[in-house]
This record gives structure tokens, C-alpha cells and sequence, in this order.
């Protein structure tokens, strides 16, 4: 783990980014109570990934296509998941 001030980050933010790439832990020090992580964003961070998007579309058509379930009560909900 390689812990940096703040300053250091910004005067060599690619070298850092690059170090992070390769699977060095840094932690930015800025004064004295605050850090923070430089972490990589990968495929499995990202929420809207295409295969997301495709499920949301195909849901999106399944509701046009009136196979949606409605549940209204508490029972209903439960039989609902029990049924999955």
C-alpha cells in the first residue's frame, strides 16, 4: 500500500492511475483526517453494463406485452416469490 498526499497525486495522477491498474493499492492523503482509494472501475463495478441494459429491455417488453405480474397484497407477494 502506497499512501501519497493529495499534491503528490495531482502532480502525477498517470503514474498513480497506472500503479492502481496494475493492482497497487493507493490511498491519497489529503490533510489530516481525510483519505481517500484510487480504485480501477471494472466491467463488474458498473451497474448499467450491456447485459443489464438487455435485461431492462427485455422487461421493458414484457410489459408491453401484458406478461407482467401484479401483486397487491402481502399473501400475494409471498405466494409470488415462493413461486420462483
Amino acid at each position: 500500500m502506497l499512501v501519497i498526499s493529495s499534491r503528490e497525486f495531482r502532480e502525477k495522477q498517470a503514474e498513480y492511475m497506472d500503479r492502481a491498474d496494475n493492482g497497487e493499492q493507493i490511498i491519497v492523503q489529503r490533510g489530516k483526517n481525510k483519505a481517500y482509494a484510487i480504485t480501477p472501475v471494472t466491467d463488474d463495478d458498473l451497474y448499467f453494463t450491456p447485459a443489464m441494459l438487455n435485461r431492462i429491455k427485455q422487461s421493458i417488453e414484457q410489459v408491453r406485452d401484458g406478461k407482467e405480474i401484479t401483486v397487491k397484497t402481502n399473501n400475494e407477494l409471498k405466494d409470488f416469490l415462493d413461486s420462483l
